[in-house]
């Protein structure tokens, strides 16, 4: 059988990651996009993420594990629809809600100042072809 203990986030380290994807429109600025994301980021949890490294350091010592990036990370990949972004930080665990709404609610209303050069996506489809349609109209007499 299995069993699935919880996990105590306050033990050693009371922060997790957390991660937004943004989708973002071919054809837009993708370095404003990355700017735009890192600096409210960086606004929103820097003096986190700083006293996060130092607790990350107390971690990796006592258990001897590999030194983890703590810092905030965009990674920028392709889709069929979009270009993705995921932002990825460090979070206090009883914060992790509302630092999440204030991230999303600061990133757009910086793209909505951008006039356009950097837009949110939404799935699209363009129709590359219509098979040929031949309409008969057919009038009835009146009885």
């Amino acid at each position: 059988m299995y069993s699935r203990n919880p996990f105590n986030y306050s033990a050693d380290f009371p922060f997790l990651w957390d991660e937004l994807n943004i989708p973002v429109q071919y054809g837009c600025d993708y370095q404003l996009s990355r700017d735009i994301f890192l600096r409210v980021l960086n606004e929103v949890i820097g003096d986190y993420t700083q006293y996060a490294k130092e607790g990350w350091k107390n971690v990796a010592t006592k258990y001897l594990i590999e030194a983890a990036s703590v810092g905030p990370m965009i990674i920028m990949e392709f889709t069929d629809n979009w270009v993705a972004f995921t932002v990825r930080y460090v979070v206090d665990y009883k914060q992790r809600r509302f630092t999440k709404g204030t991230i999303f609610t600061r990133i757009l209303k910086e793209i909505d100042k951008t006039n356009g050069r950097v837009a949110i996506a939404s799935n699209t489809f363009r129709i590359v072809g219509v098979p040929p349609v031949d309409v008969k109209i057919r009038r009835e007499e009146p009885s």
